[in-house]
């Protein structure tokens, strides 16, 4: 490993992935690291960004007439329903930009982020916001803590049961999609269950439905199977709680976890195996989450300047909205939407169960155009009194601030000296430059 970078700059670091960036002024009153570390993961309390950005209200579907309906009107009913649920899932996202930029103990938003991007749920096939919501609200309570109990809660989840089939899974004709993806994405990876245990798993999930009426979920023990099921080499009558017991006490579930910890949070190099281990033992018998995160950041890969990582679009917009103090829902929704789809990240709307990529893809000509123009609309929106209220050849240096970067490399001061005398232009074409798009 190359010489570690600064404590000062791994500060900067941990504010950047751990929290969703600094916001103005935070920087320069962070102690060191491991201060910093204990105020980012400690139980938080009221925070006043959270309660200035309340859950958005969802309206009940209007009541449907008693009676037998004929597919004409079913079909006209679906899609009298379209713009309105469009309409709930753009504001839904709009809110959670809200709260993330809000936000003054960032972990709690920071990691309902990475639990979305692990269990990715679409509310493209989902439909309901109100549903995407409740998942999301139980990432957030959850996301925490004990993984056995966000997972135990993410299987029978109302969302999910939709976006992976497990709602239709009955007695006789179980659906193994559900069974799959929890084991293969959700808690053990690839190689570590065979197609027997997927089969087998499928049936101890049998009997659950999605009761739209009350958006809960509900069991129906008439058509769940009642067994007994063989799962990795385990048989007993396994139903959820007990197929998910079975699952997070695998041994190689801890390891699997940790690595999604890593490369989300550390670097795009897996760990050693010595590193693994101490982050296995961190993450211990009570699966607990935020210690896995404090022993992976403590990890002396973290402050190796080639664990750099690229900053997700929604990320690296939160950042920005972070530093200039700006609601999502200031910035015109059409240009707030266009980007968003343009850089291939919307929230709410992974493009499969897999969840969105990590790291090159995303530095892809076309985003670089597209963050720019979002970066040029925030910063002529958001306050950037900072750079504006600095000399001009103070501005630079005070934009860099701004961002909680240590500096701007001489190719970038190079490009970005003609704009000192206009600050929106200088702090816009800052934010989109290399040094803002990946974390250095």
């Amino acid at each position: 490993m190359s010489t570690p970078i600064s404590e000062r700059d791994a500060v900067r670091r941990l504010v950047q992935r751990v929290g969703l960036g600094p916001l103005p002024g935070e920087l320069d009153a962070a102690p060191g690291f491991e201060a910093t570390l204990a105020a980012l993961t400690a139980p938080s309390g009221p925070d006043p960004g959270v309660a200035a950005t309340p859950a958005p209200d969802f309206p009940a579907p209007p009541a449907q007439p008693p009676g037998r309906v004929s597919p004409a009107e079913r079909m006209a009913r679906r899609k009298a329903e379209i713009g309105p649920l469009r309409a709930q899932a753009h504001q839904l996202g709009v809110w959670w930009l809200d709260r993330m930029a809000a936000a003054r103990a960032p972990l709690p938003e920071r990691m309902t982020w990475f639990w979305h991007t692990h269990f990715a749920t679409s509310v493209q096939k989902v439909k309901y916001p109100k549903l995407m919501y409740g998942q999301n609200d139980t990432q957030r309570r959850l996301g925490r803590g004990d993984f056995r109990t966000l997972a135990q809660a993410m299987i029978i989840d109302p969302a999910m049961l939709i976006w992976l089939d497990g709602g239709g899974n009955k007695v006789g004709k179980p659906n193994e999609n559900l069974a799959r993806e929890f084991m293969e994405l959700f808690s053990l990876g690839v190689g570590n269950y065979t197609e027997t245990d997927v089969r087998q798993a499928a049936r101890a999930l049998t009997g659950w439905r999605v009761n739209r009426g009350t958006d809960t979920a509900t069991f129906a023990g008439r058509v769940h199977d009642a067994g007994p099921e063989t799962v990795l080499g385990s048989a007993a009558d396994f139903d959820n709680t007990s197929l998910v017991d079975l699952l997070v006490r695998n041994p190689a579930s801890p390891a699997f976890l940790a690595g999604r910890i890593w490369t989300r949070f550390v670097s795009d190099t897996p760990p050693d195996p010595a590193t693994l281990a101490r982050l296995v033992a961190a993450y211990g018998p009570g699966h607990d989450i935020t210690a896995l995160l404090r022993e992976a950041v403590r990890a002396p890969a973290f402050r190796d300047p080639a664990s750099a990582l690229v900053r997700e679009p929604v990320l690296w917009l939160v950042g920005a909205l972070r530093a200039t103090a700006l609601p999502a829902s200031k910035l015109p929704a059409t240009a707030l939407s266009g980007a968003l789809t343009g850089l291939g990240q919307v929230p709410f709307t992974p493009p499969s169960v897999g969840g969105w990529p990590a790291g090159v893809p995303w530095l892809t000509t076309a985003a670089a155009l597209t963050r720019m123009r979002l970066a040029q609309t925030i910063a002529a929106t958001g306050d950037i009194s900072p750079v504006a209220d600095a000399a001009p050849g103070a501005r630079i240096d005070a934009t860099a601030a701004l961002l909680g970067l240590p500096g701007f490399t001489d190719r970038t001061v190079a490009a970005l000296r003609p704009l000192a005398g206009n600050p929106a232009q200088l702090v816009g074409l800052a934010m989109a430059a290399p040094e803002n798009t990946i974390s250095t």
